[in-house]
């Protein structure tokens, strides 16, 4: 299945993300693809508050600590970023497998970078940025 969508602001990109609970439904593995400022931390925004699982304000770019967590009511969510980690061998220091759980919703950036992990994924989610507010969203999930 295919789904596109284009919003005019952070703050719809914020709200669309709200309303991607019942397409996310843990457990899920999502690669978040999209160039550097395309909104992939903003939409995470959204579907952390969607979830419960984090106010929109709290929700930060892992770009650092590579891992963020957010534990809500309906699904743990794990914001990951992978824009630092460059081979398969650091990749597994990370331990994503022990955050895979039957409650979990994995949301990786840069996640492309590793076949693995595109084999795996459940939902790819693209944000193409048109313009300076502008982003063009589409999802890709498996059958």
């Amino acid at each position: 299945m295919t789904r596109e969508t284009t919003t005019h602001s952070a703050e719809e990109t914020i709200a669309f993300g709200r309303t991607l609970t019942e397409l996310l439904a843990p457990p899920k593995l999502v690669l978040l693809r999209g160039d550097l400022g395309a909104g992939k931390t903003t939409l995470v925004k959204g579907i952390a508050a969607g979830f419960e699982a984090a106010e929109e304000e709290d929700v930060t770019s892992p770009t650092f600590t590579l891992v963020h967590e957010y534990r809500g009511p309906r699904a743990n969510l794990y914001h990951i970023d992978l824009y630092r980690v460059d081979t398969a061998r650091e990749l597994e220091t990370l331990g994503l497998d022990d955050l895979r759980s039957d409650n979990s919703i994995l949301l990786i950036e840069w996640g492309e970078k590793f076949p693995r992990l595109q084999r795996e994924c459940d939902v790819q989610i693209s944000l193409e940025r048109q313009s300076e507010m502008e982003r063009k969203i589409i999802i890709r999930s498996q059958p």
